[in-house]
């Protein structure tokens, strides 16, 4: 069958790769088509569009580049209409997925949306308009379940695509000593994959290195950036700028700073203590507070529906608050052994690996069944 995907960031170009390959798994004559990056690009296919054409997060981002934003819209639907596919998969980025599958219903084509738009964080109705042009919806949150129940959908809980994607990991034995990291604790910078969370947040997190002289500082580079975009916020600090080394990072890090997203999750299912920030534009976030009624936001936080990691959001994001709570993970052991407690049974809400598969079967069966 031809499947055509829609993936626009790093999570979901991760995700989409390991669906891809699931799906070859089980439909050896598969054709792929997709908005997404290079982990799906390895998967095979033709790429459309690579994601960082369209990775843009917050109110006023959005409204900067919106003429680019609907172009991109534009240029999606044409293509799905000219290579006439038999599946459509949209994953995540609900801004943009949901015109796509308000454009899929107006041609006969059913709609398969793997990770849940966040509708259950604010404007619950949406769920009203995802029932009319979302025919299958596939979960990888477990009280995702539930909130969409209350609204009358049934949707397929599939486990968490990180699971996999952790269980598929093999630590380099060499990382260290090839990164010559070999001398002194680690602190993991994650700072995001987006240009305006790594500019918002990377120097709060680089100025924390004077607290910490017998730690070394490692970021974690964004596969769509090079070196050269790092540099500029570096000076004349030494902290070296890993790229595609982000889980073999994780897997030797003492502590962690990470942008709120994706990857707290993937550093709490690594066990490392960390601290989750986030700044973004002034009225961007005053709008989100207005709208978002959660308590928190790190989906390490959301899922425990507890405070587990320290969230030090806009204001309260800065080198003195970062460096309090990381000195507490490396150096307080009662605070230390309290998060990774809080992650044992984590482990125990977010279950075994194999959601790509069980999605991949999902998508298959309800193809042929239409």
């Amino acid at each position: 069958m031809k499947y055509y995907l829609v993936a626009g960031e790093a999570s979901g170009d991760m995700h989409g790769a390991n669906l891809m390959k699931a799906l070859k798994a089980l439909d050896p004559a598969a054709e792929f088509r997709f908005f997404g990056g290079d982990l799906m690009l390895a998967e095979g296919g033709n790429q459309i569009k690579h994601y960082r054409e369209m990775a843009y997060m917050g109110l006023v981002e959005v409204i900067v580049n919106l003429p680019a934003i609907l172009k991109n819209i534009k240029q999606c639907k044409q293509d799905i209409h000219d290579w006439q596919p038999d599946v459509l998969i949209l994953i995540d980025i609900p801004g943009f997925n949901l015109k796509i599958a308000a454009y899929a219903q107006t041609i006969g084509l059913k709609v398969n949306y793997y990770i849940s738009p966040k509708v259950w964080a604010w404007n619950q109705k949406r769920v009203l308009k995802i029932k009319k042009i979302v025919n299958h919806l596939f979960c990888i949150l477990p009280f995702e379940v539930d909130f969409y129940k209350s609204w009358g959908m049934e949707v397929d809980y599939v486990g968490n695509p990180l699971l996999d994607a952790i269980a598929a990991f093999k630590s380099d034995p060499d990382f260290l000593q090839q990164h010559q990291l070999t001398g002194k604790k680690i602190i993991a910078l994650l700072p995001g994959s987006r240009k305006q969370e790594i500019s918002n947040l990377l120097p709060e997190m680089l100025d924390i290195v004077e607290r910490f002289p017998n730690h070394q500082l490692v970021i974690a580079g964004a596969p769509s950036f090079s070196i050269d975009y790092y540099k500029q916020f570096l000076g004349d600090k030494n902290i070296p700028v890993l790229f595609d080394a982000t889980y073999n990072l994780l897997s030797h890090a003492e502590a962690a700073v990470v942008a709120s997203g994706t990857a707290t999750l993937e550093t709490a299912l690594f066990h490392v203590p960390q601290v989750v920030v986030y700044k973004g534009n002034a009225l961007t976030i005053a709008v989100a507070r207005m709208l978002v009624k959660l308590e928190f936001i790190s989906l390490v936080n959301l899922i425990m529906n507890k405070g587990v990691v320290k969230e030090l959001i806009q204001e309260n994001c800065t080198v003195s608050k970062i460096s309090d709570e990381v000195y507490l993970l490396v150096n307080n052991k009662d605070h230390r052994q309290k998060v990774l407690s809080d992650y044992d049974e984590l482990d125990k809400r977010m279950g075994q690996p194999g959601a790509s598969e069980k999605t991949a079967a999902l998508i298959i069966r309800y193809a042929q069944n239409k």
